[in-house]
């Protein structure tokens, strides 16, 4: 595994080592000690999580009050555009989002960190996304910032209309979010 960008005091693309020959790949999509060297802090993670969504849904901006999940995801069919927001008050990068392609082809992967906003639409006819969480999911805990919020401007590669959750559909605008100290 290798860093190929770190944005948004940090916020990870990661792409794997792929070892193929004429049988066909392999790769590790996780290694502790791998991951520890290149950012120099352990993860553990508690909860492993995988979604099967068709084109144009969009997920998100999700995240955690008190109880912030770290996130590290890849998408292993079709496609989708992976968006993070710093919602860490004190961060440098408050309110800034970063937005990257995850593929089953490019096999990339995004680490979300705790106290950023998560969220992704699908690009291909379906995606399946498998992530792995620092913390468990706890309903109560979640809340939903807007994905078309203006002062955000994410530019989203819309392909029409998003198809979204109602939850989704109610998510609050960043000024009125409650956020990260």
């Amino acid at each position: 595994m290798r860093i190929v960008a770190e944005a948004l005091s940090g916020a990870l693309l990661l792409e794997p080592i792929v070892h193929g020959d004429a049988r066909g790949d392999f790769f590790e999509s996780w290694n502790a000690r791998v991951w520890q060297a290149l950012t120099g802090r352990a993860a553990t993670f508690v909860q492993d999580n995988q979604s099967r969504s068709a084109r144009n849904v969009l997920r998100g901006l999700h995240y955690q009050i008190g109880r912030p999940q770290g996130k590290l995801l890849r998408c292993v069919e079709g496609s989708l555009y992976d968006v993070c927001v710093d919602l860490r008050r004190s961060s440098a990068t408050f309110g800034q989002w970063i937005g990257w392609e995850l593929s089953a082809q490019n096999r990339r992967m995004a680490w979300v960190p705790e106290g950023f906003a998560h969220g992704y639409l699908v690009l291909s006819e379906h995606a399946v996304c498998l992530y792995k969480t620092t913390e468990y999911w706890v309903p109560e805990a979640e809340r939903v910032v807007a994905w078309n919020d203006p002062a955000l401007a994410i530019d989203w590669p819309l392909q029409g209309a998003p198809v979204l959750s109602p939850r989704d559909a109610q998510g609050l605008p960043l000024a009125q979010a409650q956020v990260f100290e």
